[in-house]
């Protein structure tokens, strides 16, 4: 696996970083985010990436106990910035007519898969996500070859988690009420 560096721009004045931000145009395939104070574009991901993507992504659709829409590279607004998780998991129909930026209201979990800086998805995402009250955050986290499951948040972090290594099941609590199989992550 070969990683393209994510490219940053640390901007010194807060006041019109926003804009900035939102005023951004990136190349085809890229992504922008804003995490705790920099604008980050990443390149498109890498083969494996997107294969534990669709493996997360089908048990989620076909093993939880109530329908769920998976969005994915949907934007978020959280406290920190304007995130975007791999993957969005929420009520069927939740982000039908959001704007490109929603509010984190109704999401019941985002996933992330490390790629270019894990430690932005180990750090800073998670303490974001928990700030914004999204109940459950899973970490694939390809260095470490584990899946950890936060939940509880409060206080801007996760006061709960569960990991398990590559191989290993992980239960889900309800609503989605499933093992999921962290085999095929290998």
């Amino acid at each position: 696996m070969v990683a393209m560096p994510a490219v940053q721009q640390p901007l010194p004045a807060e006041n019109g970083l926003l804009q900035t931000f939102l005023e951004l145009e990136t190349p085809p395939g890229y992504r922008a985010e804003l995490i705790d104070g920099e604008i980050v574009v990443t390149p498109p991901p890498d083969g494996s990436h997107e294969t534990a993507f669709s493996l997360i992504n089908k048990q989620f659709v076909r093993r939880s106990a109530i329908d769920l829409d998976v969005s994915g590279n949907k934007g978020l607004v959280v406290p920190g910035g304007h995130f975007i998780p791999d993957g969005t998991i929420s009520p069927v129909g939740h982000f039908e007519d959001a704007e490109p930026w929603a509010g984190p209201g109704g999401v019941l979990l985002v996933f992330e898969i490390t790629s270019t800086n894990p430690v932005r998805d180990r750090e800073a995402k998670r303490r974001g996500y928990a700030a914004a009250g999204i109940p459950c955050y899973l970490l694939v986290d390809r260095g470490h070859g584990t899946v950890t499951l936060f939940t509880d948040p409060s206080d801007g972090d996760y006061q709960a988690h569960s990991e398990v290594t590559f191989g290993k099941p992980l239960e889900l609590p309800a609503p989605f009420s499933f093992t999921l199989d962290t085999a095929p992550l290998r």
